[in-house]
């Protein structure tokens, strides 16, 4: 059965819900939702299927099979779970191997009943029956150590019509392989430590600290938008930040002495130990540092993405390999190194990194919806893709008088798949986990 996971701990299994609001009209149309409760195995199952002499259902040239595999439902209802691709002119086809999980072929119960069914392909979309038979996976686990199964293909109305229907051709799964996909829970409870690096904007754009309509506004008793904003999203991430020490920065000032323009500056002005003491030494590194700055410009955030990679890569490399890095970054707007900032995140991506934006006020965030992959995959100029999609934006706008149970779910919604396709892709598994570990990385 699923499992109600902590607030401290969001694991990457998904959950799917329809939301119907009353009173609407309907008219005549009827919408049927069928939800199923799924038992939170993330393992991913490798099916490769051939079969011989199919029945031949065209006139002048040879069936093209195509194989279905559904899995029955709890009320009764059959889902399908995965369409192979069609293989032309040929009785004895050789289907491409493929993944599925476990929870979408049988949602986990090994003996769920699952109905297989052959078709030729036909350009009208009217494709012709070949055949079906009927298995489960706990049959097919049998493929799991090299050895084939095989399953006649039965054409129910031939067997009822004729006397010497025998079949209508042989079924033959030559490979089942359980591959382990291992949670977001797997890795934090094995030792993963994550690692949040804070990085705010100083431009100009923000308005004068000493004007009220600032986002920057320096007042003695209320909290301008950027310290709603860190402390807000600060007190959530913190809990997942294994030392809880915050290396923290901001860009698009001049600071001092000199008063020259950075991008990538520790906010204590500490540029050998950047950490804060949690949130709230930010929040104080944050308002100790702001009147002695001047904002300027432009708003450049390639640099800071480019600093915090700098030590993802360095983790690459480690005997270990077990720290992601977060970066969470705190701007106002448009920004103005588009190119240099694609290019970086691509470059990110193939990193132990996550990027996590936040909108601050009012200002066009589109620039920002495009790398989050709002407008498709995200590509530098050179036309090189992401390996994976590394950026969460969140307008923080749309949050402020929400719970922040709703605000946690929006900012963290990405990052524990983002931390499982990491390591997943490198190969990477948890380690056992030590409950003396466990406890002290959450604080229990």
């Amino acid at each position: 059965m699923s499992t109600i996971v902590s607030p401290q701990i969001i694991s990457q299994r998904k959950l799917s819900k329809a939301l119907l609001k009353p009173g609407g009209t309907v008219g005549k149309s009827i919408i049927t939702i069928a939800a199923e409760e799924l038992t939170g195995n993330d393992d991913h199952i490798e099916l490769s299927f051939s079969a011989r002499k199919l029945d031949d259902k065209d006139f002048f040239t040879k069936s093209d099979p195509f194989l279905e595999i559904y899995r029955l439902n709890e009320d009764a209802t059959m889902q399908l779970v995965y369409r192979t691709e069609t293989v032309k002119n040929n009785l004895n086809p050789v289907w491409k191997r493929f993944k599925v999980s476990l929870n979408s072929l049988c949602a986990g119960d090994h003996e769920r009943k699952l109905q297989c069914t052959i078709w030729d392909w036909d350009s009208n979309g009217k494709h012709d029956y070949i055949g079906e038979f009927e298995t489960t996976f706990k049959e097919m686990r049998g493929a799991i150590e090299g050895r084939q199964v095989q399953w006649l293909c039965i054409n129910s109305k031939y067997k009822a019509k004729k006397k010497n229907y025998k079949n209508s051709g042989i079924v033959i799964l030559n490979r089942c392989k359980v591959i382990k996909m291992h949670s977001f829970l797997d890795y934090i409870m094995g030792g993963c430590q994550i690692q949040f690096t804070v990085a705010i904007d100083f431009t100009a754009s923000n308005g004068d600290p000493r004007n009220s309509c600032s986002l920057h506004y320096i007042h003695p008793f209320q909290p301008n938008e950027y310290l709603k904003a860190l402390v807000a999203i600060g007190e959530i991430c913190q809990d997942y930040d294994s030392d809880k020490m915050f290396p923290a920065f901001g860009f698009g000032a001049q600071i001092p002495p000199d008063y020259k323009i950075s991008h990538d500056f520790a906010v204590n002005f500490n540029e050998e130990n950047p950490e804060c003491v949690g949130i709230q030494g930010v929040v104080e590194a944050y308002q100790a540092c702001l009147p002695k700055l001047q904002l300027y410009g432009p708003t450049n955030i390639a640099p800071i993405i480019q600093k915090v990679a700098c030590s993802a890569s360095q983790e690459v490399h480690t005997k270990e390999a077990m720290q992601y890095f977060i970066l969470l970054i705190l701007t106002d707007g448009v920004i103005t190194d588009m190119a240099d900032t694609r290019e970086a995140i691509v470059q990110a991506s193939h990193l132990p990194m996550s990027i996590i934006i936040v909108g601050i006020g009012n200002a066009d965030f589109s620039d920002m919806q495009m790398l989050d992959g709002g407008e498709g995959i995200l590509c530098s100029t050179r036309g090189e893709p992401v390996l994976r999609d590394i950026v969460q934006f969140v307008p923080f706008r749309n949050f402020k008088n929400a719970s922040p149970a709703a605000l946690a779910k929006s900012v963290l919604a990405e990052v524990p798949n983002q931390v499982v396709e990491y390591y997943n892709n490198k190969g990477i598994k948890p380690k056992m986990p030590s409950v003396y570990q466990s406890s002290k990385q959450f604080g229990l």
